[in-house]
């Protein structure tokens, strides 16, 4: 039993420090990738934590929404999807954790977007934007007499197929000549009207266009395509066309949207507070662990292994999940350490009135465990109910 004992506390302290070196940040080791083979993954080490805007600062940027033309009834559903339109087009630029909210101003509806991180937004802005209104359109001949003449007048016609039956869209490269082109993929109702376009277009050009403007020079069908997939080619970059790619897959709009407000947003709180919480922080723990070496000795000593493996999983997390680091995150961290340590005390204490009453220690041990065990499932009980309710208001 010893024997186990030991080997689990010497275990404990190699998972200390492994998880130690992994959480470690690139100011103090050089950022590396390390494959493990066994589970055949990798990590890259010294990654820095995502800072959230009370901590980083930013960009905050407001668009006004023009729901002139959309029904009254419809305005909250269009609100909602142009919040998600932005929020994906956001995520194109691999801003971590942004904060976009729907607000009204008296009759203006607005979309409020808090970019962590992001100094300069202009190439966000721009992009945000877009309407992104894919359509495709058919060629049409339209005779025009004026006065004895007659004249023929090639046009395009929208047609019922635009980019809300886009799939998904890719970039590839034409394997000819290499240059960048944009794959399209229809959904099930898209693939069908497609054909039916292509079908009736056959010999004849057909327009695509994005936001009112010609993307190519309009190509000649050749034949009714049925697959649901076409290409778009024409005298794009590779920037161009990823571009084009991230406007396709965030989705189009269902309302025009204007900037009407762009704000740096300094952070919050300084980095002295941010040092000095830390500091607070670290001396609020190594009293805890003196604490609990002059009460419980050697048990003491344990919990310290344990509550350093726990305070180590958890900021391992904040690291590698993405998980957005602010200053009550922070609090909550050392909060948490606090609850760890009530679970460690409940446990000792109840091994102590068990070896009080002259019994031996592996039965004080178990018999602690077991009468500690009721109080601590009920506190974490109570603890994951209010998660719940705050991430499920």
């Amino acid at each position: 039993m010893r024997s186990l004992a030991h080997r689990g506390f010497w275990l404990s302290i190699v998972a200390v420090l492994l998880l130690t070196w992994l959480v470690l940040p690139a100011s103090v080791i050089k950022p590396e990738t390390i494959t493990f083979p066994i589970i055949k993954t990798s990590i890259q080490v010294a990654r820095e934590p995502v800072l959230g805007l009370d901590l980083r600062g930013g960009s905050r940027l407001v668009f006004a929404v023009d729901t002139s033309k959309i029904p009254s009834d419809k305005k909250a559903d269009t609100l909602s999807v142009a919040r998600d339109t932005i929020e994906r087009r956001v995520n194109f630029f691999g801003v971590s954790e942004p904060n976009i909210s729907v607000l009204q101003r008296g009759s203006m509806h607005t979309i409020a977007v808090e970019l962590p991180g992001v100094a300069k937004p202009e190439e966000v802005v721009k992009r945000i934007g877009r309407t992104a209104q894919l359509r495709f359109m058919e060629y049409r001949e339209q005779e025009v007499t004026e006065g004895t003449q007659t004249a023929t007048i090639a046009t395009f016609v929208d047609t019922p197929l635009t980019g809300a039956y886009l799939k998904k869209s890719s970039l590839v490269f034409d394997p000819q000549n290499g240059k960048p082109q944009v794959s399209l993929e229809f959904d099930k109702q898209g693939t069908g009207m497609f054909a039916d376009i292509t079908k009736k277009s056959v010999g004849k050009p057909l327009a695509i266009s994005l936001d009112g403007q010609m993307i190519t020079n309009p190509p000649i069908v050749q034949q009714e395509i049925t697959n649901g997939n076409a290409v778009i080619s024409g005298d794009f970059s590779v920037t161009e066309a990823k571009n084009l790619v991230k406007d396709l897959n965030g989705g189009a709009l269902p309302a025009p949207v204007k900037l009407i407000e762009q704000n740096s947003i300094e952070p919050t709180v300084g980095a002295d507070n941010v040092r000095r919480s830390l500091i607070a922080g670290l001396v609020g723990i190594a009293s805890v662990a003196l604490f609990m070496v002059l009460v419980y000795r050697i048990n003491g000593l344990y919990s310290l292994v344990s509550l350093f493996l726990y305070a180590l999983i958890s900021v391992f997390l904040y690291q590698y999940s993405g998980i957005v680091l602010t200053l009550s995150g922070i609090a909550g961290l050392l909060l948490s350490i606090g609850m760890a340590v009530d679970s460690n005390i409940l446990i000792y204490e109840r091994i102590k009135e068990e070896e009080a009453q002259q019994k031996d220690k592996k039965i004080a041990l178990r018999i602690g465990f077991e009468k500690a065990l009721g109080a601590i499932r009920e506190a974490n009980s109570n603890t994951l109910l209010i998660a719940f309710i705050l991430f499920n208001p």
